[in-house]
């Protein structure tokens, strides 16, 4: 049998695939079914920086939302059923729980926007047993009054706060919604963090032609979503000092191994557990199985990062081909 361990964040994984943060890592029972059916490590559903805050200030004043970037976001509190200053509290507990029923990683994930009023809530995530942090930056850059410079500063604060109260390994989740990314991913690789994960899922709009409302697009991905991520994973993956995770669109065993040929140390699902259910894990490693057989690989690393984008010296220049090689060759 093949040897389908890997490291990830220094974690020893028995697979490369991950449960990435969603509803379906929000309890117990599901993340011993995840264990269960081949996958490595879990991502526990996300705590939001928002609700952080709202332990600070249970009565959620005006003082709490003054200055943050989404001050609308925590007014939002104020109209959920049941809001309360628990959450925290709830969240440190179900870490606690998880590490004494699973044998594999957990890894707690906080959605964060700013660097302010709960960074010293990881240093109680590391004392509740969690084995590495995530953190999912959500920053969208529309608001015309911050520069691009003030939002790559967020990441960088972020990163040192959080550094000054933990020591476990610590993941950046990112969007690609930088102008110059390449540059962007490879500083914040050498920010000190552990990995990067390629990429985060924003909510996406829809509009309601009959009503002329807003409504919420497909939530989950789709099987064409993976480029992006393995892009961005191949051309970057001699270039960084961290491990890279990538992050949405995998939906099958074979886009598994194509991360992981890209240069993937690891591969977050999620969507395609909500579609086929979480016992669909063992399909996805049967594949990679059959097929590292076929190939007689023997471990993960023989083939990882085989075919990273390693021969131009300019990325650029190598997609620059492809489109050509692509476009060019139609009649």
């Amino acid at each position: 049998m093949a040897d389908l361990s890997v490291k990830y964040l220094g974690l020893d994984l028995k697979t490369p695939l991950i449960a990435a943060s969603s509803g379906l890592t929000d309890n117990i029972d599901n993340l011993k079914r995840f264990e269960k059916h081949g996958v490595g490590a879990v991502v526990l559903k996300s705590l939001f920086e928002e609700e952080i805050r709202i332990e600070k200030d249970a009565a959620l004043s005006k003082m709490s939302s003054s200055g943050f970037i989404y001050p609308e976001s925590m007014e939002f509190y104020d109209y959920l059923d049941g809001a309360d200053s628990e959450s925290t509290y709830r969240y440190l507990d179900f870490i606690r729980e998880a590490k004494k029923k699973l044998s594999i990683p957990v890894i707690p994930s906080i959605n964060c926007v700013t660097a302010e009023q709960w960074t010293d809530f990881p240093k109680q995530i590391q004392e509740a047993g969690a084995d590495a942090l995530e953190l999912n930056i959500f920053i969208i850059p529309s608001d015309l009054n911050r520069t691009k410079f003030e939002n790559e500063k967020t990441y960088f604060d972020i990163v040192k706060e959080v550094k000054k109260q933990v020591t476990i390994p610590i993941s950046l989740k990112v969007s690609f919604y930088f102008s110059d990314l390449a540059l962007m991913l490879k500083r914040l690789s050498e920010s000190g963090i552990a990995g990067l994960v390629l990429f985060n899922r924003f909510y996406s709009p829809d509009i309601d032609i009959d009503t002329l409302e807003v409504t919420s697009a497909s939530v989950l991905s789709s099987p064409g979503d993976f480029s992006p991520s393995l892009r961005w994973i191949a051309i970057m993956r001699d270039y960084v000092s961290c491990d890279l995770a990538s992050s949405g669109g995998v939906h099958d065993g074979n886009t598994l191994i194509k991360m992981i040929l890209a240069g993937a140390n690891a591969v977050q699902v999620a969507s395609a557990f909500y579609k086929n259910g979480i016992d669909y894990g063992d399909d996805m490693i049967g594949v990679l199985q059959a097929w590292m057989k076929k190939n007689n690989y023997k471990s993960i690393e023989e083939f990882r990062s085989l075919m990273r984008q390693h021969e131009s010296v300019n990325p650029a220049v190598f997609q620059r081909v492809q489109f050509m090689k692509y476009f060019r060759g139609q009649r």
